[in-house]
């Protein structure tokens, strides 16, 4: 999947003629303004940590959510969910690293929380992502053997609204060992498009 943060659809239209089918946004703001003209070309997932008052914007745009992290969040996308119909597919965020700068769930906490999410007709859970730490790519690879344990237990928990599939995480600097580890979504935004121009406009 790519990561797209900060690159224009110009840009992105390339990727999609390479074979991109995927693509992650951060920021509600920046994929209200692509989708128009992307939508019929690409599918679009939220990675960005999601505000509830954002929610409403992207419900119907996004064919998952890899960042629901906490209990307010699950209420929102279930009431704007069952507003329009629908059934969202969200992918729990573990702070596997326990990091005070990063979103997500105590990975100890993951059993209780997905039960909490029994209660929400309009969620489906379909399996974890994380953000592992910023350490070289050998450092990093217990982390990602932890969310991989973690990604079995979750495919043990039965219950109407899990069906496992996706274990999100590994990005440009460390997506081989994610994927050795178990991942089958990596968000690549450098590797593909190049550094990120946060000073330039488009």
């Amino acid at each position: 999947m790519a990561a797209t943060k900060t690159f224009g659809v110009e840009t992105i239209k390339e990727a999609i003629a390479c074979g991109i089918t995927d693509i992650g946004e951060n920021k509600v703001q920046e994929l209200n303004e692509k989708y128009p003209y992307l939508k019929n070309e690409v599918k679009f997932h939220f990675i960005g940590h999601l505000q509830t008052n954002k929610v409403k914007y992207i419900i119907d745009k996004v064919k998952l959510i890899h960042s629901l992290d906490s209990i307010k969040l699950a209420e929102e996308i279930d009431k704007r969910a069952k507003q329009k119909s629908l059934i969202i597919d969200c992918l729990v965020e573990i702070n596997i690293g326990g990091e005070e700068s990063k979103y997500g769930i105590p990975p100890e906490e993951m059993h209780n929380f997905v039960k909490e999410m029994e209660k929400y007709d309009n969620i489906r859970i379909r399996g974890l992502m994380a953000i592992a730490p910023y350490l070289p790519p050998e450092e990093v690879r217990p982390y990602f053997r932890k969310m991989k344990e973690l990604f079995e237990e979750l495919k043990e928990i039965k219950q109407h609204n899990v069906q496992v599939e996706f274990l999100s995480m590994g990005m440009s600097n460390d997506y081989w060992v994610a994927v050795e580890e178990g991942a089958n979504i990596v968000r690549i935004g450098t590797s593909i498009f190049g550094q990120r121009q946060y000073n330039v406009e488009g």
